[in-house]
């Protein structure tokens, strides 16, 4: 599935007045997907098919990614996207739902769990399964890229970022060779409308991650609900070293291991991943 077929699969929700890009099929329980940064709901287009199979599907592209608007001005943060999030499903009146989440969507679906905790979200997770992502910020170690991003000269680096150099950076993350023309097609969703220039707001996210730490690693250890984390171990930026912090901290919650596998598992090894989903389902 390429791009456009995604597009012409998908829909608008309007948010705040912003458009933002939702993907919606299946039949059965809702599962919601949410993705990382600095890709897109399609990230999830080759475990689509088996997935809808089972469950009723909902992908959002949240404000700043994907097909979704990507306004400068906006005050980009995780709570904004979790708040994205919850008005969506607000909206398509889901009461109970599955989540999956990677990357940044993990500490957006870390947020949605401490709301829950805390008695005012409108819709129940009953069951949270976690991709490879920063859950514990004293366990995440960022690329040079994630670096520069983040720092004063963050704007200049997006304003030169090329495809080039988005491929050596994705590719250094993975287990295993990524394939030339999928890395095409997420790094044309990733700069249109004018997608780099957002990219520096959006990464300030890992420090958000530094500042709520306490809240959102609390948020999974008094969820009280089934949590798994499926890790590929190759990822050098939230592999191994976020699977021995969640053994740690979560003892009672399984972890599937991915092996030779790095941070994307579901384009890695897409038919893994829904293996390691049914086998805790």
């Amino acid at each position: 599935m390429n791009p456009s077929d995604w597009q012409q699969g998908g829909t608008a929700f309007d948010w705040q007045g912003f458009r933002l890009f939702v993907r919606r099929g299946g039949a059965g329980k809702p599962l919601l997907l949410i993705h990382g940064f600095p890709t897109s709901s399609f990230d999830w287009a080759a475990m689509w098919p088996a997935l809808s199979a089972a469950y009723s599907l909902h992908a959002l592209d949240m404000l700043g990614f994907g097909l979704s608007d990507k306004p400068e001005a906006f005050p980009y943060s995780l709570s904004a996207s979790a708040d994205q999030w919850q008005d969506y499903v607000l909206s398509q009146g889901l009461r109970e739902v599955d989540v999956v989440a990677h990357d940044y969507g993990d500490t957006v679906l870390q947020e949605l769990l401490a709301r829950q905790n805390e008695g005012r979200m409108p819709f129940r997770i009953q069951r949270a399964t976690f991709l490879n992502g920063g859950l514990f910020p004293e366990a995440t170690f960022p690329i040079l890229m994630q670096k520069l991003l983040l720092g004063p000269l963050g704007p200049v680096v997006a304003r030169l970022s090329s495809f080039s150099r988005f491929r050596a950076s994705m590719r250094s993350i993975a287990g295993a060779p990524l394939a030339e023309q999928e890395l095409q097609w997420h790094w044309q969703l990733l700069s249109r409308a004018n997608g780099r220039a957002v990219m520096p707001k959006i990464i300030q996210y890992i420090r958000e991650r530094q500042r709520h730490r306490e809240r959102w690693t609390g948020a999974l250890q008094q969820a009280g609900i089934p949590l798994h984390l499926i890790v590929g171990e190759r990822d050098p930026i939230s592999g191994k070293t976020i699977a021995e912090r969640w053994q740690t901290l979560l003892p009672n919650s399984p972890i599937t291991r991915l092996e030779p596998v790095g941070h994307y598992p579901q384009w890695e090894a897409p038919e893994r991943v829904l293996a390691a989903m049914d086998t805790t389902a």
